[in-house]
């Protein structure tokens, strides 16, 4: 059963990867879409291919989850037929670098914690309000990581991030437990996407290196369990979610073929 069709879906980080791909999903659903991300130009054409393809509305935003100011001024002047969300997913995220704590740049520990921790709160602050007075079923999805559930060698500052997303969630799910409002956190495994060439700072080859004797997810296998989670019956609220591809166990166990 569709029961997403015609409802309204806010998706952070949408230019590209999960963001992209989750977009892409709802769309099929029949969902309308607000999709927010700091590349205008790629948004819009996502936007265009959308509306060629199917017959929804779209509304684009610009802006950093890091600038709260303009997360304000750019949700709270939506049309307000946009201000109806029933559906909110924070996906904007990133890792830089795989460097020890004690040796990474300190602005490497405001981008990562501004980013996956401050700009989840800041959106959700500014969107649930408008959720909780117009949907009679709204739904919460935070993108984690299994790198949430233990700590691996470099990855400190972004394993903790995403830890305090799992906390978030579950914070808010205590908070909004006696609304319609659903939370779900979602843990995805190795997604190939350009999350590693951004924590490369563009060395794909070094990227390619992650993926290296292993078929990790695609985008469109963790947008596929978004839709999954939001499309349940209303009684149903899945709390968290992990899923890895075969032959990863965890965020630190993994088989690579030789």
């Amino acid at each position: 059963m569709n029961r997403i069709s015609k409802k309204m879906v806010f998706i952070t980080g949408a230019t590209s990867g999960i963001g992209r791909a989750t977009a892409m999903a709802y769309a099929k659903m029949g969902a309308n879409l607000i999709l927010a991300g700091r590349n205008i130009e790629i948004l819009k054409e996502i936007k265009a291919k959308l509306h060629e393809w199917y017959d929804i509305k779209v509304y684009v935003l610009k802006f950093d989850v890091r600038d709260l100011e303009k997360i304000k001024d750019e949700v709270n002047n939506l049309p307000e037929e946009f201000k109806k969300i029933d559906i909110l997913i924070n996906n904007a995220g990133l890792a830089l670098g795989l460097n020890k704590i004690h040796e990474s740049s300190f602005d490497s520990f405001d981008t990562i914690m501004d980013t996956n921790v401050k700009g989840l709160l800041y959106i959700t602050r500014i969107v649930v309000p408008y959720m909780l007075e117009h949907s009679p079923e709204g739904h919460i999805v935070n993108i984690a990581s299994t790198a949430a559930q233990a700590a691996y060698s470099g990855g400190g500052v972004y394993c903790a991030s995403k830890a305090a997303v799992k906390m978030l969630s579950d914070g808010m799910r205590i908070d909004l437990v006696d609304t319609p409002v659903r939370v779900t956190t979602i843990n995805p495994g190795m997604v190939e996407t350009n999350f590693s060439i951004t924590r490369f700072d563009g060395d794909k080859k070094r990227a390619d290196k992650v993926y290296e004797g292993i078929e990790p997810l695609a985008a469109e296998d963790v947008a596929d369990t978004i839709i999954y989670a939001t499309n349940l019956p209303l009684n149903v609220q899945i709390c968290e979610l992990t899923l890895t591809s075969n032959h990863q166990a965890d965020g630190r166990t993994s088989y690579r073929k030789k």
